[in-house]
């Protein structure tokens, strides 16, 4: 049958008798590449048309090259771009856009106008181009010959009275279609097409929860529903027990352990503790190196698993539905109690998981939050998507005032910390990667942006090199505080550096109502002696960043901030994530990013600029 029509005939014949395998994928976990779609617009009268033909097609190509070159995932795969066949001018050239962009999996799509044109009338019938689900903007350019304007107000008033959100892009200043677009055009262009970016790449993909909820923490409760209504993601559990019955029966790569415990052993510093432990120190790395394959097989799946030569080799029965893995974008381990009252913790599988690299060299990161925290792995998923780096999963352990810092150890910190910090320490499954400035490693990096540090980062081996040693060198593999973790574990134990710039963020519930909390700060160096105190008087095993927020107090962070843990990524994402939570339609209850940072949908000031109103009046993405 002719593939063109309604029902092209598989041969099924043929698929039942196929073998099941592990099938390829390009990419660890499986999913369309997110697409953005650019559709130029343009009146379609005769000689109106003619003249705005070639300056809009040149427009367009200005937005898209752009965009392919500045907007990729996390492992340097850049967001697909396509664009409509021919400008859209009326009813039918739009359907033939929306049939296109339908084939390509397009999640996003930009308008583009240098022009007037009809708007709702000549529009209507690609208003919905894809679904509701699709995030919109429109550019419309800002020149007093060709009204761009005119056409872009009409537009997303037209789309404000559809109820479909569009971000309204537009230049302050007139341009000069023969120059660089302006640093303002391009910067909300960039913003929108990467939060555009994260919102299609969580799409589809799964959290995987190893385990349950961990000592009543309500972070660590996953909330299906609100996963899926507002990402758009499924979720996946699984019983603790899977670890360990891997473990026993040898379920996981032979060959690729070999290689990890010795790079482990190898290449990190150790402190095992002092007196009587659980474990010899090389059963123990070997025991917390087995958890880190057997957690990424889990979330991304293993061809090696599947096969049954290697299984005989290595002495394990292959399995190919357990090789598939659960496709999760995201994970978390419970680890306390039940687990860790009799076996090691998980702080060096998530240290290392979530770093940049491992024994196999530089990678993406992956996402495994402590505790099975799901909320706190929402926000650690989208700043690592937004910023292209890993995220730094920590407690809220303590806020120090400057005054407090001076009691207990008689050192003034007002001129480098006068709003006080806040101590984030975790037991050990701080990503390695801050151990070191990442940002000092990129020439020029003071006036690049987080994600420009980034693709800096994946362009050069040498750098790369230079990451992983530095980080390798800061950090000290310490033997688990036996009081919290009676089977013992390895905890990466580090100070951040101070001076780096970081965003701090929380997902919330309020009964069905997701929120998100995000503030921008910095870093902070505390003398030896104040920073060893610190680290005395809670835990010194454990990674240390001594953080303060911009334009408020240490103190207002941690009274304002939701549960005891929270997400951190080098750079500052706080307007990013605004916009992609206006994406997702989650409202933002705590930042501290200045008004002219803020980029919403026209809508939202419809609602007088009120995020929960808008959000309400919407309801979450995916409903």
């Amino acid at each position: 049958m002719d593939r063109k029509s309604s029902a092209y005939m598989p041969n099924f014949e043929s698929l039942s008798l196929k073998e099941r395998r592990f099938e390829p994928s390009s990419r660890p976990v499986v999913g369309h590449i997110p697409t953005i779609a650019i559709t130029p617009v343009a009146d379609g009268r005769d000689g109106a048309y003619d003249d705005n033909l070639e300056k809009t097609w040149r427009l367009t190509e200005k937005i898209f090259n752009m965009i392919r070159l500045n907007v990729k995932l996390p492992d340097g795969t850049p967001v697909r771009v396509v664009v409509a066949p021919e400008i859209v001018y009326g009813p039918r050239t739009g359907a033939l856009a929306q049939e296109y962009y339908a084939r390509e999996g397009v999640s996003a799509n930009i308008w583009v106008s240098r022009s007037w044109s009809y708007s709702d009338e000549l529009m209507s019938a690609c208003i919905g181009l894809g679904s509701t689900e699709w995030q919109q903007a429109a550019y419309g350019l800002n020149q007093t010959d060709r009204p761009g304007a005119v056409w872009l107000k009409a537009f997303t008033a037209a789309m404000d009275e559809k109820k479909r959100p569009i971000f309204c892009i537009y230049s302050p200043d007139l341009e000069d279609e023969n120059k660089p677009m302006s640093d303002y055009v391009a910067q909300r262009i960039l913003r929108f097409a990467r939060c555009a970016m994260a919102v299609g790449e969580m799409r589809g993909k799964n959290y995987l929860g190893i385990g349950g909820v961990s000592m009543g923490i309500i972070g660590s409760d996953v909330r299906r529903n609100s996963m899926l209504q507002y990402l758009g993601m499924g979720s996946a559990s699984v019983d603790m027990s899977i670890i360990r019955s891997r473990i026993n029966t040898g379920f996981y790569d032979h060959d690729e352990f070999e290689k990890a415990f010795n790079f482990m052993k190898k290449r990190f510093k150790y402190d095992f503790g002092k007196g009587q432990r659980p474990q010899a120190p090389d059963k123990l790395i070997a025991e917390c190196v087995k958890m880190t394959l057997i957690v990424k097989d889990l979330m991304v799946g293993n061809p090696i698993l599947a096969d049954k030569a290697t299984g005989r080799r290595q002495g394990f029965k292959a399995n190919v539905e357990y090789a598939q893995g659960f496709n999760a974008i995201a994970s978390g381990t419970q680890g306390q109690r039940q687990w860790t009252d009799y076996n090691p913790n998980f702080d060096m599988a998530e240290s290392v998981l979530c770093s940049s690299f491992d024994w196999n060299g530089f990678r993406a990161p992956f996402v495994v939050a402590t505790e099975n925290d799901s909320k706190n792995a929402i926000g650690m998923l989208v700043a690592m998507l937004l910023s292209g780096q890993p995220q730094l999963f920590a407690d809220i352990r303590t806020n120090w005032t400057p005054q407090s810092i001076k009691k207990a150890t008689g050192i003034d910190v007002r001129k480098i910390a006068p709003r006080g910090i806040i101590d984030k320490r975790n037991s050990g499954a701080g990503a390695l990667d801050y151990a070191i400035n990442v940002l000092k490693l990129v020439p020029g990096s003071r006036n690049m942006s987080i994600q420009a540090v980034s693709e800096a980062i994946r362009a050069s081996t040498n750098i790369q090199k230079n990451l992983m040693d530095k980080s390798i060198s800061g950090t000290t593999y310490m033997g688990a505080a036996l009081t919290y973790f009676p089977g013992d574990g390895l905890s990466s134990h580090y100070t951040t550096p101070g001076g780096i710039p970081m965003t701090s963020y929380r997902y919330n519930m309020v009964g069905e109502l997701m929120t998100c909390s995000v503030v921008e700060g910095e870093t902070v160096e505390l003398p030896i002696k104040a920073a060893k105190h610190i680290s005395k008087v809670t835990d010194p095993t454990w990674p240390e960043s001594f953080w303060m927020p911009r334009d408020m107090s240490s103190f207002d962070y941690m009274s304002k901030i939701g549960p005891n843990h929270d997400g951190n990524s080098f750079g500052l994402i706080g307007a990013d994530m605004i916009t992609l939570n206006s994406m997702l339609r989650i409202p933002v209850d705590m930042h501290n990013m200045s008004q002219d940072q803020i980029f919403r949908p026209t809508m939202w000031d419809r609602f007088g600029g009120d995020d929960f109103r808008a959000c309400k009046e919407l309801g979450p993405l995916y409903v």
